[in-house]
């Protein structure tokens, strides 16, 4: 029996592919969910098996199950992003942080990093700022997130503000930076973390999109209501969330690349890489750079597979020194 196929019939079950500290290691308790957000209740069902389970084709329906989460598992109130702006899998993004935290505590015998002494960067947070959301709570981190989109930053700096979280959002005025302009002369982040844009073009989005559509639905071309044409339905997403010229792969080298300006500014470098296809290119690009030291951390949540590709400029020694100051 798969993970996905245990966890549809045993709602017990956990979900071995997760960080071991991830809240999300069970099947989503509904019950729980719906005392904290009545909303998310309209969008429940049960199964084949007789569990409860979410409308998963309704991307309203994934958004208030996003909501319903944050509030019961990390304590905020106040999160909310407009149509068509990418709403992301709370589990998978809390995996990152939770593994770079690892990669953190590795320079200092595994010790964990936690308070706002620790400094982390987020290159494109997205209006829904996820990854500083579950690091500040988690680690007591204190994040920089960064995004070209200047709504985005409107959004992710009013979600920070009304959580009173230790965010500070930041724009990147020139599209063709990741680093410049960002970080300045005198600034230390111990890490930086990624969620690139995955897809080459807006018709490579689309066409992943609809098979994702199909695959939700087994193939039909409506909703379990029936009224709704796979064809109108987004599961969110703005054009630079989504793809850029090049790709995920593009993305990274340029990432790579531009760290090399700031060997002294970043402890870790991290990125999550989506196509296992695109490591060999990444290592060489490392290689280039002359990284330290390259780690590749694997990461799943059901069938699905991911990796976060860690590098760093400093040796062994100086890591330690900079880790125990905590």
């Amino acid at each position: 029996m798969s993970e996905d196929q245990n966890q549809k019939q045993n709602p017990t079950a956990v979900k071995i592919k997760l960080h071991p500290r991830n809240r999300h290691k069970h099947r989503y308790n509904f019950k729980l969910l719906m005392l904290e957000n009545p909303a998310l209740k309209k969008y429940i069902a049960l199964n084949k098996y007789g569990l409860e389970t979410l409308d998963f084709f309704n991307s309203e329906a994934v958004k208030v199950l996003n909501q319903s989460l944050l509030k019961k598992d990390y304590g905020i109130d106040h999160w909310d992003i407009p149509k068509d702006y990418l709403c992301p899998p709370i589990p998978g993004r809390a995996d990152y942080i939770h593994h770079i935290a690892d990669l953190l505590g590795s320079d200092d015998n595994d010790k964990i990093p936690r308070g706002p002494a620790v400094k982390a960067l987020d290159i494109g947070t997205g209006a829904n700022c996820i990854y500083p959301i579950i690091g500040t709570i988690e680690y007591d981190w204190s994040f920089v997130a960064v995004d070209i989109n200047p709504k985005s930053i409107q959004i992710a700096t009013a979600i920070a503000k009304a959580n009173k979280l230790d965010i500070e959002v930041r724009l990147q005025n020139n599209r063709s930076n990741i680093f410049k302009g960002i970080i300045d002369k005198n600034d230390f982040f111990d890490i930086s973390v990624c969620n690139p844009p995955f897809h080459a073009s807006e018709e490579e989005a689309v066409r992943a999109n609809m098979r994702k559509v199909k695959n939700l639905t087994k193939g039909k071309a409506t909703d379990r209501d029936g009224n709704k044409p796979a064809q109108a339905v987004s599961f969110g997403g703005q054009h630079t969330e989504l793809w850029c010229v090049g790709g995920e792969l593009r993305f990274i080298k340029d990432i790579i690349k531009e760290s090399a300006l700031y060997k002294d500014n970043v402890l870790w470098y991290s990125t999550l890489v989506s196509k296992q296809s695109n490591l060999k290119e990444i290592y060489e690009a490392l290689r280039g750079v002359n990284a330290q030291q390259v780690k590749t951390i694997d990461m799943g949540q059901g069938n699905k597979t991911s990796r976060v590709v860690a590098w760093t400029y400093h040796t062994v020694k100086e890591r330690k020194i900079i880790r125990q100051r905590f």
